[in-house]
């Protein structure tokens, strides 16, 4: 049987303006665009060593990004009128180690791009100090 090793690449809806789509990763989320083809009108962002497709035809989906600095992205992002769904929250705290260092927590904003795309902002907190 194969091994799974690592995600490859995400799909994501590129809604009807593959251009706003890919200028709000940019300019709200400092992602830059790997490259695009046109036609058929599709684009790839890397998240690291996984890519984002973007193309019209999907429905809009959720990808979650690692971020370090997450209130002060939040802050400035909202002052820019950037709309969030959710603001920066608790969301689990990993006293077992199931996702990371034993302790840690995990903390996550929620936003949409122009498509309609989810976008889950996510910052692991080392453990509180007594």
């Amino acid at each position: 049987m194969p091994t799974i090793s690592a995600v490859r690449q995400v799909a994501l809806s590129a809604g009807r303006d593959l251009d706003a789509t890919l200028a709000f990763w940019h300019d709200v989320l400092g992602m830059t665009v790997h490259v695009r083809f046109d036609p058929p009108g599709i684009a790839f962002i890397m998240a690291g060593d996984v890519r984002l497709l973007f193309t019209d035809g999907l429905p809009a989906g959720t990808v979650y990004l690692d971020i370090s600095g997450l209130d002060d992205f939040h802050a400035s992002a909202k002052a820019a009128g950037v709309p969030f769904t959710a603001p920066p929250m608790l969301v689990y705290r990993d006293t077992e180690g199931l996702f990371g260092p034993a302790g840690e927590s995990e903390w996550m904003a929620f936003l949409k791009d122009p498509a309609g795309n989810t976008i889950g902002l996510v910052e692991r907190h080392p453990p509180e100090q007594p």
